[in-house]
């Protein structure tokens, strides 16, 4: 496989006032030590008023920014600055689920990029790390239930393969394994690995978008139909519709992300798979945690915008720079809100 290219900065300077020093790439680092997974993780509470986020900050380039203090970081919840309590990096064992198309939808093209791009995932996972296996096509199937095992899920998703059916249904995957992961522990996520072309799914995308926004686990997406897409519309292959009706595929993995504070990508070439599954576990390995009771305590069951700037110390603007002084621009991703518990009735 070709390399990504994509230049890896041995270290970012935060040149802001009474922050100093450097902030190196996560990529530069040695992941710490695995620890056991901590209770709760990413979750909303809905029986006391506190609210914790695991937020991610990179540069432009994808870069993470590791070594930010409680300062840097403003929260607002619906336009009003919260007082963050409790601040820290995650240090869980991560605990994701591969969610992965399986289905004949375009000849089997997308299936098979799934299953064949899924691989280079588990080099850069960890002993403790849990890994579960669930594919789709008409409907979503656990194929490894959560392990340590890493070759497990491997040689499962290597067994697959023949597609069975002409359906994807990612609506109803999301929302299925969604379902599932209530009852886990810990810090979870979800890593997609699909066009995001939806059949006929029972949830439609706006009951689906209502569901992401009340869950706390963090969706990371990879699309697998781009290169295919792009090739056969240069060539005149495709209709002006099929081609839309693709570009919103994408656009659906991309929002499943972004509410989530999860990451996307959409490669083009294979030589970029084994730098974005690099990025997406640096991502999961170098997250925040930041912990807020909110100042609103009305319980009426409305959603609430959640928005998460970095900042210097003083409260005004964060600039990073590179070693070399050049300023770089950067991004934070963080759940985009939740909703507020609701009074029960009275009889």
């Amino acid at each position: 496989m070709k390399p990504t290219g994509k230049k890896v900065l041995p270290g970012l300077l935060l040149a802001a006032l009474l922050l100093a020093g450097s902030i190196p790439s996560a990529r530069a680092q040695k992941p710490a030590p695995p620890q056991q997974p901590q209770e709760g993780g990413v979750s909303i509470s809905v029986d006391v008023p506190v609210v914790m986020l695991d937020v991610i900050a990179a540069t432009q380039h994808g870069d993470i920014l590791t070594g930010l203090k409680k300062e840097n970081f403003r929260v607002t919840e619906d336009g009003v600055v919260q007082t963050v309590t409790n601040f820290g990096p995650t240090d869980a064992p991560i605990t994701i689920v591969i969610l992965l198309e399986d289905s004949r939808v375009f000849g089997g093209y997308f299936s098979a990029y799934a299953k064949y791009w899924a691989e280079p995932f588990f080099h850069n996972l960890n002993p403790k790390d849990w890994v579960a296996l669930v594919a789709f096509d008409m409907k979503s199937r656990v194929e490894v239930d959560f392990t340590q095992n890493k070759e497990e899920v491997r040689d499962a998703i290597l067994h697959m393969y023949f597609p069975g059916f002409s359906e994807s249904n990612i609506f109803d995957a999301v929302t299925d394994t969604l379902d599932r992961l209530k009852e886990v522990q810990g810090k979870k996520s979800i890593l997609i690995l699909a066009s995001g072309v939806d059949t006929f799914s029972k949830h439609t995308l706006d009951k689906t978008l209502a569901e992401i926004k009340q869950t706390g686990v963090t969706i990371f997406s990879v699309g697998v139909g781009k290169t295919q897409i792009e090739m056969m519309d240069a060539r005149g292959q495709i209709s002006s519709t099929s081609r839309l009706s693709f570009y919103q595929a994408e656009n659906q993995l991309r929002t499943f992300a972004e509410l989530t504070g999860g990451r996307s990508w959409f490669p083009q070439f294979d030589g970029e798979i084994p730098g974005i599954f690099q990025d997406l576990v640096a991502s999961l390995r170098n997250q925040y945690n930041l912990v807020y009771s909110p100042t609103n305590r009305a319980r009426d069951g409305k959603f609430r915008k959640i928005k998460v700037e970095l900042v210097a110390p003083d409260g005004g603007p964060l600039t990073v720079v590179d070693q070399k002084g050049k300023k770089q621009k950067f991004v934070v991703y963080a759940r985009q809100g939740y909703y507020a518990p609701k009074e029960a009735p009275v009889n």
